[in-house]
């Protein structure tokens, strides 16, 4: 997650998930999921849960903020502290709020077989009445952070890797 705050992210969208059905009886219903543009998604051999308390945490071990912590998703925030020149040009200054990097992972699957679908979006003037969110499009750095929480699902499960 460390490489998240460096160049630019994939897209967040902050509509919750869509229930939809699964036919597997050792997991409840699980949610259907779609990749938008500009998002990365990556397929674990680990089954939901054990996607979702390795990226959990991972966060906390990092210093993290987790805004939501949910069977499957979780959002995540970083501040940024310091002034971003680049940002600030993009996307217009945060100057009356801190500017965060808001991270949602989405996840739903069987016991072997998790697509995991990350977006993420740059807040300026966050938790204030002028708070704005721009989506960013995903990057090989993002993408290194998704497959980092592949690996460490796959290390805590019995399941055989798979490729993606």
């Amino acid at each position: 997650m460390r490489h998240l705050l460096l160049a630019s992210l994939c897209a967040l969208s902050l509509a919750a998930c869509q229930s939809g059905s699964s036919q597997r009886a050792s997991l409840p219903d699980q949610p259907q999921l779609s990749v938008p543009a500009g998002a990365q998604s990556v397929t674990i051999a680990a089954d939901p849960p054990t996607v979702r308390n390795a990226l959990v945490s991972s966060a906390q071990q990092r210093g993290t903020v987790v805004l939501q912590d949910q069977p499957n998703m979780v959002v995540l925030e970083r501040p940024m502290t310091s002034p971003n020149p680049a940002l600030d040009s993009e996307f217009g200054p945060s100057d009356n709020g801190q500017r965060v990097i808001r991270i949602r992972v989405r996840f739903t699957g069987t016991p072997c077989q998790t697509l995991a679908v990350q977006d993420l979006a740059v807040i300026n003037n966050v938790r204030t009445a002028l708070e704005q969110s721009f989506v960013l499009p995903g990057d090989p750095n993002t993408m290194q952070s998704l497959q980092g929480l592949k690996s460490r699902a796959e290390q805590n499960s019995s399941c055989p890797a798979v490729s993606s």
